[in-house]
């Protein structure tokens, strides 16, 4: 039965197999694995229907046909692709499954890596280690075939650079995937690859996940290593996004774990978060935040879809009520938070510097990331301090909701659906207009990496322009059990994974 729920201008999933596109046998292996997640297309190549290197040559061919409209990978490494299939060890848990690592921060040895600025594209500097995510891809069998599109230096929650120009998202091409990981959520909701690396450090997972209608978990903070060169900050995690919970747990299982040096290292689970799959919750209660704290305004595509989730985590068996921390009603937070964004893109400027040999200058990075490390220049120790012993205080603040009976907190992902593109341009004499815009459309997100929290993003509805809007699921801090067997609940009744972008 093929069947679509309409409210309110918005589609809704209800108890069916659903497409947007016309699934027709192509007859080729590019097409015939075009929509499979990554859990489908390695038990391919295990069964010995497909090898390693046609499962990657499928993947190249579905880039090169589909990358010019929508920019979503920035470097191609298409030429040593297929060799380093051939190489893939049978047995692998992934193996011959092709990905794209996010050009931002994540080293492959050998490799360039530029970070979304202009300077680097054009001297680009190579890699001359592996970080630890990336041999953990690779020894689970993943395959990379190039880097993904960024923000630079991964600041606003759009895809739009002067060195690599405009993303688009698949669903509709005046409108953003997201960002800053916005090429690897265009890049699997399009169907070139099938999972992708992304980072998150003030919502960058779940945002795109959001805008491009995939699965987007934020770990909890040290979950995944940072090792062996990024500091355990209390703002990025390093994950993937995906078309599937299966996918999202196995790869989880796959990455996690300490690196050496570790020093923040989330709790070890009591079993796979692959077991996790379709387990039953149990009935949980669930708090609903349907409004921006502080009375910002909230669109009511998002709305509409968190309301709705509800209804259906309702209709599963759970408790949901109007419910969330105190502490997100908090003012101050947008302040404590921008003073350690800021910080960030100050340190991640002087590490650009580092890696071609000198200090960047004003006409070298985009207006905002520089007026933002200038800020952060003018900062004293002191009111750096001040920032992180506010964070503690709301952390601890927020945290004691779950400690006091809740299961998880819903929110919409975002406070507006995806934007058009452009709509985060700030005025030329106004560079930090563009951090204003992304408060805007975000709002749900930079909350969960100051308490370190899971927080995943899932589909929730299409609105009636044919655009995904996403809600996102929060746990207890090291609880993605419990996120995995949500999602997984709410992906079995409502299923999502056969509603594709048209072309």
């Amino acid at each position: 039965m093929r069947d679509l729920f309409h409210d309110h201008g918005l589609v809704f999933l209800r108890d069916q197999e659903l497409s947007l596109t016309d699934e027709r046998a192509m007859g080729s292996i590019a097409e015939d694995t075009r929509w499979m997640d990554a859990t489908e297309q390695a038990a391919l190549v295990a069964r010995g229907d497909v090898s390693a290197a046609e499962l990657v040559d499928a993947a190249v061919a579905r880039i090169e046909a589909t990358n010019e409209q929508l920019n979503a990978v920035a470097i191609e490494w298409f030429d040593t692709g297929d060799d380093a299939a051939r190489a893939v060890p049978r047995g692998l848990p992934f193996g011959g499954v092709p990905t794209l690592l996010k050009d931002l921060s994540l080293h492959e040895a050998g490799r360039v890596l530029t970070n979304g600025n202009r300077v680097l594209r054009a001297a680009p500097p190579i890699s001359s280690f592996d970080s630890e995510l990336t041999l953990r891809f690779r020894q689970v069998g993943l395959v990379t075939l190039g880097r993904s599109t960024s923000s630079e230096m991964g600041s606003l929650p759009v895809t739009e650079t002067a060195a690599y120009g405009v993303t688009r998202n698949p669903w509709s091409h005046n409108y953003t995937p997201g960002g800053s990981s916005g090429g690897a959520a265009a890049a699997v909701a399009s169907g070139m690859v099938p999972v992708a690396h992304a980072s998150d450090g003030g919502g960058s997972i779940r945002i795109p996940a959001s805008c491009c209608g995939l699965v987007g978990l934020k770990p909890s903070q040290g979950r995944v290593s940072m090792a062996p060169d990024r500091p355990e900050s209390i703002l990025p995690v390093e994950f993937v996004v995906t078309r599937s919970v299966r996918d999202t747990a196995a790869l989880l299982d796959a990455v996690a774990g300490p690196g050496i040096g570790d020093s923040v290292i989330a709790p070890a689970p009591s079993r796979p978060f692959a077991d996790e799959v379709g387990a039953d919750p149990g009935r949980l209660r669930i708090g609903l935040l349907d409004h921006r704290p502080g009375g910002a305004p909230i669109h009511a595509d998002c709305v509409a879809a968190v309301t709705e989730t509800a209804a259906r985590l309702e209709g599963l068996g759970h408790i949901v009520e109007p419910a969330w921390p105190s502490s997100l009603e908090a003012r101050s937070f947008d302040e404590q938070f921008f003073v350690l964004w800021a910080t960030s893109r100050a340190v991640s400027l002087t590490r650009l510097g580092s890696m071609i040999g000198r200090p960047l200058t004003e006409d070298e990075v985009e207006g905002h990331n520089w007026a933002m490390a200038q800020f952060a220049k003018v900062l004293d120790a002191a009111a750096y301090a001040e920032a992180l012993m506010a964070v503690s205080d709301f952390r601890r603040s927020t945290l004691s909701w779950w400690a006091g009976g809740y299961d998880l907190l819903l929110t919409p992902t975002l406070a507006q659906p995806p934007v058009r593109i452009g709509a985060m341009e700030p005025p030329a004499d106004n560079p930090l207009q563009a951090m204003v815009y992304a408060g805007d459309f975000t709002g749900f997100t930079a909350q969960f990496n100051l308490t370190g929290q899971p927080a995943m993003s899932v589909p929730g509805c299409w609105n009636g322009a044919g655009l995904p809007i996403g809600v996102q699921l929060v746990a207890d801090y090291g609880r993605e059990d419990v996120l995995v067997r949500v999602a997984s609940q709410l992906e079995a009744a409502f299923p999502w994974h056969d509603l594709h972008p048209v072309g």
